[in-house]
């Protein structure tokens, strides 16, 4: 079923929104591993977070929206490249609307400036959230006012870098206490930014979807 639901890309930078929407739909069983995590590795339930990923045309190719966590010593994420997200609130309906909270809070983008076109499955986390990829376009060019306290910078990278083969890698980290390991994606630097972890994960996930190859990606 799932080689059959696949449809490869063949003009990649020619997709259009209805394009994305239909791959969305189609290639979803084709995604990695949601919980790569051994039995009994978590004690706990998982909170359940949502992120953006934010997709918008510029020179004439897609290009996905990627923000840099502003340090902070108490929180093991901060720093990292990562998409635009966080905890779903009580008040939030939905793991979309939370994603749209979030975007507003850290850098400015207000609802009515993105398309939802979609979700990625659930994915797990090291810190043990479960986090819901929400895709979209966002108007572009669009001013951002962003929260200083939480983004540290926005930037994005052209689809046609991000679906480079060449560009992406798989390792292993060791869990000694389970005797397995567990794979992390990482890319390499573009102009000195750093995507790996579960950005990265979510990254891969959304361009398989969209038709692009990977080399094994579990």
């Amino acid at each position: 079923m799932c080689a059959e639901g696949y449809i490869k890309v063949v003009a990649k930078t020619d997709l259009t929104i209805a394009d994305i929407e239909a791959r969305l739909r189609a290639n979803a069983c084709l995604l990695p591993k949601a919980d790569p995590f051994p039995k009994n590795y978590f004690r706990k339930e998982p909170r359940a977070a949502s992120v953006l990923v934010p997709l918008f045309r510029e020179n004439d190719e897609w290009n996905l929206l990627f923000i840099r966590r502003t340090e902070h010593v108490s929180d093991r994420h901060s720093g990292q490249v990562a998409f635009p997200g966080g905890k779903v609130d009580a008040e939030d309906n939905d793991a979309v609307a939370a994603a749209l909270r979030e975007c507003k809070e850290e850098i400015g983008v207000a609802a009515r400036q993105i398309n939802v076109l979609g979700c990625l499955k659930n994915y797990r986390t090291v810190s043990n959230y479960l986090v819901t990829p929400v895709i979209a376009t966002i108007d572009w060019p669009v001013d951002l006012s962003i929260d200083n306290t939480e983004v540290d910078r926005v930037f994005s990278i052209p689809l046609s870098w991000l679906s480079d083969p060449a560009n992406f890698q798989i390792k292993e980290r060791l869990l000694p206490q389970f005797d397995v390991s567990l794979p992390v994606y990482y890319y390499q630097r573009y102009q000195g930014e750093l995507l790996w972890g579960i950005t990265a994960k979510i990254t891969v996930s959304l361009l398989m979807s969209l038709g692009f190859r990977f080399p094994s990606a579990p």
